[in-house]
């Protein structure tokens, strides 16, 4: 079964624009997903992008850097272009702004698919800070007994209204910080790109809503790492300061 990476990155991030170029202590963003993609059991790592700039940038590290169309609405829509022509079994999706995610949980995520009837998984994390139960930069997740996804919200209540996360007794059992990280085998994600945005997915600003709304499961997976998505100035302050430690 051949496994490959694909990390899609662009400039134009609404909360924090160009932050994939940004430095991180001595590299930028989009380098530090790469090498740390490398580190996982896999066939290949590509990096997938509208930009010239991107493009320029990555060269100084890797030669695996696919360009694609500028009118993707999502990064799961754009590495279905790039792997459109790539011979692969198993995709994973890093999106370009997870600097820190471990290789034991993108290993862990692979052998989800060692399951046939899994066509696409994610990953999350224990809710360990109540903070962030009401921070819409934290997308939540609450899983059924058998791990797939019920729902992913921004928000403790749902834009619509919805109690679904407003009840939140248990939140450190019952909720879960997603990570910016999936699965798809490739037939999956070629048939999911073609499948419209659907009304929860625009409302909630979150692509894998699509998959739900159509009636597909997404198996879930606890990480014991904590994982610092760069969506925001604060949460690279936060990066630099792990950097920081880790080095000590």
């Amino acid at each position: 079964m051949k496994k490959v990476i694909v990390i899609p990155a662009r400039l134009e991030s609404k909360r924090f624009p160009r932050k994939v170029l940004i430095d991180l202590n001595g590299k930028t963003l989009i380098e530090r997903v790469y090498n740390n993609s490398l580190e996982a059991d896999v066939s290949d790592v590509f990096i997938a992008t509208d930009s010239k700039e991107i493009k320029a940038e990555c060269l100084n590290f890797t030669k695996n850097i696919i360009m694609t169309s500028k009118n993707h609405i999502s990064g799961t829509d754009r590495i279905a272009e790039a792997i459109n022509n790539i011979d692969c079994d198993i995709v994973i999706n890093i999106q370009a702004d997870e600097p820190f995610i471990n290789k034991i949980t993108i290993n862990n995520l692979f052998k989800c698919f060692d399951d046939e009837k899994v066509l696409m998984a994610s990953v999350m994390e224990q809710i360990v800070n109540k903070s962030k139960l009401n921070d819409p930069n934290y997308v939540k997740v609450r899983v059924d007994k058998s791990n797939n996804a019920i729902f992913f919200s921004r928000f403790p209540e749902l834009r619509e209204k919805s109690k679904w996360l407003f009840k939140n007794r248990n939140y450190k059992s019952d909720f879960f910080i997603h990570q910016g990280i999936y699965g798809f085998k490739k037939d999956f994600l070629l048939k999911f790109s073609k499948m419209k945005p659907t009304y929860f997915e625009k409302t909630e600003r979150l692509e894998q809503l699509r998959a739900l709304e159509n009636g597909f499961k997404i198996r879930m997976i606890k990480s014991k790492f904590q994982s610092i998505g760069i969506d925001t100035v604060d949460d690279f302050k936060e990066a630099l300061k792990f950097l920081k430690n880790e080095n000590k």
